[in-house]
Order: structure tokens, then C-alpha cells, then sequence
């Protein structure tokens, strides 16, 4: 029998001639430039959500648009749809008869060509080595305003269409043959909110990506083309080789599951509300399919629809990629396209998860978390000791008003929590999923904007109850120093987070709504534009993970522990997992051994 891995090797590109340790070597050195690409980004942006939260991302390309490396700092929605940014950009400068110089910067955010939505701009530097375009050197980042109908780049949940999400960038050069254009800059201050701080952002994507391409150059300079491009082609094959192995542990077979996401639970159209996500996975060998045919029609009016490419493509890949090559068991993985070769997608035209332009997309990354949750919901019987239980979606919120004859605007990210895993309880108060941005310091917040965080504490009581339990969200409730604005774009009031062989669900998320004058109101998952008078208060309540294995399994020393550190109460630790403990914290081993045997433990 022949080698499966030396027969990919033969079929990609011949026989392999570079010394794998250069190609290691090689590899460091990528990485390095991305890393390097990240950290000038995030020293030079104006921002919170890119300084503090990190959400962008920074990769090297090849010519042939297959991504080499990412930035670690990154997230998997910023860095992995980069290649698809820069095909979406080629497709555009052809259809126009346009090409591309050396001096170029290109400015993109085509939801439709590549990008994963509108305010997540990319800004390109051709590469060119002896006059000959050898890749590209990109930077994506979320940025606060877009110029949508109303203020901030999330919390956008009624856009009737994609013009109604804000400005719309397909390939355009900011700067042409090093050339500044500058009418293109004025656009963008004359057409977007507290511009200041977007275009410093923007600037200093242009600046991280430039000095991408020359580290780049000096690599070539170093190695020399042909090295470099040898290097690059093993480096794809070790990641798909990686994959391939991974894949065939999974029994050949067919895998499907099925989640629902809120949609608008207030609206009295059923089309837009309890939406359905179905996967089916089908594994045969080394090759495995996603197939997404059962999920909910796109919604048209209503900018909750995903991206194919940028957006679910992405959910995908990152979830398959933790699964089955964790990162604490296999070691350093290079990240690059090898990665997503054996990976094949399937999304019907006009989906939910495959929209048909001009339908809404701003809106897509509360739904795209949901999909990659469902998707490892699918594979969970397969490889059970490699998931979670269900994760809880997080939340985000667009603040803006205007003070002292400023306008502000700041986008805060509510955390969720995992389910819990084989072994390991989930993790508590993180951004879940593709979208694992860094949590906002309170000092930062309080120090821009006129807002005040007066309670930040886990949920108590939150996660699902299991062998290991799933993960505690967070309790945040911010008050309006002055008149303001929210806009909310969440997830998971009604649907809870799934439990696992014999875990309980998680708990949904709420968000309360307490005005100056008093009186709390229970608010929807999405709320587009909610005038807030001074001394009025958001409390955000997160979803709580699945709860993994039967909870009446646990340890109970591990119950102790959680009543003393507040992640349970007393009655909860009784009532789920059968444990005795008194108000001071002792438990009574013996009264628990029976109370567990009468709840069937």
C-alpha cells in the first residue's frame, strides 16, 4: 500500500526538496512577521475593541492567495477570512480592468466578496519581490462605525438591505502606486461616526500591513524565492497531512444536529423568528463534508444572514480545527490553508448561512457562533472526549451619544462560557468560539465614554450541572452618565446552551433594562435603538454553558468548592448534584452518599 501523506506530498508539488528544518525555521520566521504585523496594529490603534479586545487580524498570503501564517493575538474571524478578502479583491480590480502596482494599499469589506461583514475592513499591501508579486501582507479590524443608520457597527438589527449597513468598500486604493488618495480619506471622515478614532484605526492597519510586507522582502532577501516558496509548499502539506490523519480517526458515518437561534422573538413575522441551524458531517476517510442544506431561509430584511465565505466558512474551520487537532495535545500546529484542504462546505443558495446579495449581513456573529456550536454539537458523538458541551453565545452592545458637542461611541463584548469538557469544567466569562477577543478593563471603559460599571461578578448558579460543569457568564450592569443610545446584538434568550452524556442545558441569557426613573424591563436579544436617559442601566446577564457527564458524578470536595467560591448555592448543590453542605460550608459526606443513592447516583 502506498503512504497517503507521501502521496499528497507527490500530488501537491512534487517531492519535497527543502530540509525540514529550514522549512521550520522558515516557519518561525512567518509567524514572527504576522505577530510583529499584530502588535504594531495594536499599539498604534486608537480604539478599545482593537487596542484592549484585540478583534483583528494580521496574515502573510501567498500569490496564489492561500493564507501562510496569522497573527496569534488574532481572532479565528478576523485572521481566517483573510484569503478570502484578498480572492473577493482580485475578483473586483478584473471585473473593473484594474491591476495591481507596487505602492498599493487596498481598502476592502465586501460582505459579498470575501469579507466577514462590513465594519471588519481589510487593508492590503501587494507584496513584490524584484518587480514580481510574490503575496500580500493584510490587516482586518473591527471598527467602531461603519456609517450605518444609526450609531456604532453592532447593535445594526434592522437594516432592510446591505446599503443600509454602511459604507461599502470593494477594492478600493487608498493608496495607488504610494500615491495617498485623498479624496477617498475625506469619504470616509465626512461619512463615518467619531471618524477620528475609525480613520487612526484604519491608519494604522496601513502602517501594521506595510511593515509586513517589508519583513517579507527581507525574508526572501534572506532564503531567496524559490526557498521560501518550497518552504511554503511543505508547510501546506504538514498542516493538511495534520488534518488528513485527524480526520481518519473519525468512524466513516454521518453526523447531524440541529440548534435554533432567537431571531426576533418580538416580531409577529415567524419567518424571522425561531430559526433553525441543521449540519450534517459526513466523514469518509481522510474527507469530510459540512453540510449545512436544512437551515432556515436567508432572512431578507433583517441582517442576521452569514457570509458564506468569511463568515461560515470560518465557523467551520475553527471549530474542526480545535476538535480534532488541539493545540494541548498535538503541539504548535502551523495555521495556514493546508489546514482546510481535506474540508469540504456545503450551504444551499439563499440560506441563512449562504445569502443571496442585497440581504443584511452586519448582524452575522451571534448566528455565526450558534453554527459553530451546532457544528460541534454534530461531531460530539464521534470523538466525546473532545468537545464541549454547548457553549453560551455572547452579547454586544453598541453605546453612542454626544457630549460636550461630541459625539462617542463604544462597542463593549459581553462574554459567555464553554460547556464543560471531558475531564475539565468549562471555562468561565470568555468570548466563546471564533470570536475569542480579549475582556474590555472597566478602566478603560470609564476612562473614554460616559458610562459607569457598577456590578461585574459571574453569574451565580449559571452553568449547566454535570460531571464537569459547564462555565459561568458574567452579570455586568453599566448605567448612562449622560443621554445615550444602546443598540443590542445577542443571542440565546430562549434556546439554552446543550448538556452532554447525562449534563444538564445551560442557562439562557436576559438582558434588564432599568430606567432613571425605575421600574425593569426584560428586553429582547436584539433591541436596534433604545434612547437611555441619564441614570439609566443595562444589566447584561450571559448564557451559561452545558453541563457534560451526569452531575450526580461529580466530586463532591469539587461541589464544596464551588458553593465556597459562589458558583453555586447551597440549594442548587442539594437539588442538582446531591450534595449536604451547611451554611458554613461543611459537607456532609455521609448525608450526601445517601441523598445521592435516592436521586438514582
Amino acid at each position: 500500500m502506498t503512504d497517503p501523506a507521501k502521496d499528497i506530498t507527490a500530488k501537491r508539488a512534487g517531492r519535497e526538496t527543502i530540509n525540514p528544518v529550514t522549512a521550520s525555521v522558515i516557519q518561525g520566521a512567518l509567524e514572527n512577521i504576522a505577530i510583529e504585523m499584530g502588535y504594531k496594529l495594536m499599539r498604534m490603534s486608537y480604539s478599545s475593541i482593537i487596542r484592549e479586545s484585540e478583534d483583528f487580524g494580521a496574515a502573510l498570503i501567498d500569490r496564489q492567495c492561500r493564507q501562510l501564517c496569522e497573527s496569534k493575538q488574532s481572532t479565528p474571524l478576523q485572521s481566517g477570512p483573510i484569503p478570502g478578502y484578498v480572492r473577493g479583491i482580485l475578483r473586483e480590480l478584473e471585473r473593473r480592468g484594474e491591476s495591481i502596482r507596487k505602492g498599493d494599499v487596498i481598502m476592502h469589506n465586501d460582505a459579498y466578496g470575501g469579507a466577514s461583514h462590513g465594519p471588519d475592513v481589510s487593508f492590503t499591501v501587494p507584496v513584490f519581490y524584484h518587480d514580481k508579486l510574490v503575496g500580500f501582507s493584510v490587516t482586518t479590524a473591527h471598527h467602531l462605525d461603519i456609517g450605518a443608520l444609526a450609531p456604532g457597527s453592532c447593535g445594526i438589527v434592522e437594516a432592510v438591505d446591505a446599503y443600509a449597513e454602511g459604507l461599502q468598500f470593494k477594492a478600493i486604493k487608498v493608496y495607488d502606486e504610494g500615491q495617498r488618495n485623498d479624496a477617498v480619506w475625506q469619504i470616509l471622515r465626512d461619512n463615518i461616526r467619531v471618524s477620528d478614532l475609525v480613520v487612526g484605526d484604519m491608519e494604522a492597519q496601513v502602517a501594521a500591513s506595510r511593515i509586513g510586507a517589508e519583513r517579507f522582502v527581507e525574508l526572501i532577501d534572506q532564503y531567496g524565492l524559490n526557498t521560501i516558496d518550497a518552504a511554503a509548499e511543505a508547510l501546506f502539506n504538514h498542516s493538511e497531512r495534520m488534518m488528513r490523519a485527524a480526520i481518519r480517526k473519525i468512524p466513516d458515518g454521518e453526523y447531524s444536529a440541529t440548534s435554533h437561534i432567537d431571531g426576533y422573538l418580538d416580531d409577529e413575522d415567524p419567518s424571522k423568528r425561531d430559526l433553525i441551524i441543521k449540519v450534517t458531517i459526513r466523514v469518509r476517510g481522510d474527507e469530510l463534508t459540512v453540510d449545512l442544506t436544512g437551515t432556515a431561509p436567508q432572512v431578507p430584511d433583517r441582517p442576521i444572514n452569514m457570509p458564506f465565505e468569511g463568515t461560515v466558512d470560518v465557523a467551520i474551520w475553527l471549530v474542526l480545527r480545535s476538535i480534532l487537532l488541539d493545540s494541548d495535545v498535538h503541539g504548535h500546529i502551523p495555521q495556514n490553508s493546508g489546514l482546510t484542504r481535506p474540508i469540504t462546505i456545503i450551504a444551499p443558495k439563499g440560506s441563512l448561512a449562504n445569502p443571496v446579495f442585497p440581504a443584511p449581513t452586519i448582524a452575522r456573529f451571534c448566528p455565526g457562533n450558534a453554527l459553530a456550536d451546532t457544528v460541534m454539537k454534530a461531531l460530539a458523538p464521534a470523538v466525546d472526549k473532545q468537545v464541549s458541551a454547548g457553549t453560551g453565545n455572547l452579547k454586544v452592545i453598541a453605546f453612542s451619544g454626544v457630549e460636550a458637542g461630541q459625539q462617542w461611541v463604544h462597542m463593549e463584548i459581553f462574554e459567555g462560557s464553554y460547556g464543560g469538557r471531558y475531564g475539565k469544567d468549562g471555562m468561565d466569562a470568555v468570548d466563546t468560539l471564533y470570536a475569542n477577543t480579549r475582556n474590555n478593563p472597566i478602566e478603560d471603559l470609564e476612562s473614554h465614554v460616559p458610562l459607569r460599571v457598577n456590578r461585574y461578578e459571574l453569574r451565580q448558579d449559571g452553568g449547566g450541572y454535570g460531571k464537569w460543569r459547564g462555565g459561568m457568564s458574567t452579570v455586568k450592569e453599566i448605567t448612562f452618565l449622560s443621554d445615550g443610545v444602546a443598540a443590542v446584538e445577542g443571542e440565546g434568550h430562549k434556546y439554552k446552551p446543550w448538556g452532554f452524556l447525562g449534563g444538564t442545558d445551560g442557562r439562557t441569557a436576559e438582558l434588564v433594562y432599568t430606567p432613571a426613573g425605575g421600574g425593569k424591563i426584560n428586553m429582547p436579544s436584539k433591541v436596534q435603538y433604545l434612547p437611555v436617559a441619564a441614570g439609566g442601566t443595562l444589566s447584561c446577564i450571559g448564557a451559561g454553558g452545558g453541563g457534560y457527564g451526569n452531575p450526580l458524578d461529580r466530586d463532591l470536595d469539587k461541589v464544596r468548592n464551588d458553593v465556597l467560591d459562589e458558583l453555586y448555592s447551597v440549594e442548587v448543590a442539594r437539588e442538582h448534584y446531591g450534595a449536604v453542605i451547611g451554611a458554613d460550608g461543611t459537607l456532609d459526606r455521609k448525608a450526601s452518599d445517601q441523598l445521592r443513592k435516592e436521586m438514582g447516583g
